[in-house]
């Protein structure tokens, strides 16, 4: 009886764009939150989540317990305004956001900590260990900030390091591995002088790509992928012998004979 084959490994990415508050994930509130699942061999998208998140407050997660000090409902309001995190004027005209459009439409933050690990549990489409979904976004670095104080703030660090691809850093804290646009846009056209810049607006001008809504998270998830597929396309569709490019050889540093 032939010995039955084993399934073909399905990886997959999760791309990833918050507006915030500001630009500190330290201060900074996350005030919307778009994530697509895609399949890494096809770009088809396979699930899409997006939500506004309802003003909070700043918390001190440093471990450190402070003494509780008695204060009268004056003293405790006051100091709950004082720790709302920032909501910077500049950056909600950005992404037209207003502090009434997260009071009413968006969702406790504990909600959406629960939803994006279920989010990315659910777009796991193989279970062994290196099919772990990547994050994938315009300079993700930004925004991997903004999702690691989200699961910091609800205390879901363990579940966030267990259904992402990543590794332990030297610190103990866990880092997701990341796929930025910004890096694709540059093995693309880091050989054309006319491309200066890799902002997001100016890549998909520069790839065809069209870009409504800009600085919506959910049109800049939409934009931030379609990026990633024209560059994966190209990579995918090129046979390594365009554009000049030289394949290095090891040189022999020592002579080789038989025995």
């Amino acid at each position: 009886m032939a010995a039955p084959k084993d399934e073909p490994k399905i990886y997959t990415g999760i791309v990833l764009d918050f507006e915030t508050g500001d630009l500190d994930p330290t201060t900074g509130a996350c005030t919307q939150i778009a994530l697509q699942a895609i399949r890494l061999d096809t770009w088809e998208v396979i699930d899409k989540y997006v939500s506004y998140i309802k003003p909070y407050h700043k918390k001190d997660i440093s471990g450190k317990q402070r003494k509780k000090v008695l204060k009268n409902k004056r003293e405790a309001e006051i100091e709950e305004a004082q720790e709302l995190m920032t909501y910077s004027e500049k950056a909600l005209t950005y992404s037209a956001i207003t502090m009434k459009m997260l009071e009413t439409k968006g969702k406790d933050i504990e909600q959406v900590a629960d939803d994006v690990i279920a989010f990315v549990e659910k777009n796991t489409l193989s279970k062994a260990k290196d099919t772990k979904p990547i994050l994938i976004g315009q300079n993700i670095d930004f925004d991997k900030g903004f999702l690691q104080q989200l699961m910091a703030y609800t205390g879901k660090l363990k579940e966030f390091s267990k259904v992402f691809a990543g590794i332990t850093d030297f610190w103990g804290n866990f880092q997701p591995h990341c796929l930025d646009t910004i890096d694709l846009g540059k093995l693309t056209f880091a050989n054309d002088p006319n491309v200066t810049s890799y902002k997001l607006e100016l890549l998909a001008e520069r790839l065809g790509i069209e870009l409504d809504d800009a600085h919506d998270a959910d049109a800049d998830v939409t934009a931030t992928l379609n990026i990633a597929v024209v560059c994966s396309n190209r990579l995918r569709n090129s046979d390594g012998t365009g554009s000049g490019a030289t394949l290095q050889k090891k040189e022999k540093t020592r002579e080789h004979f038989k025995i």
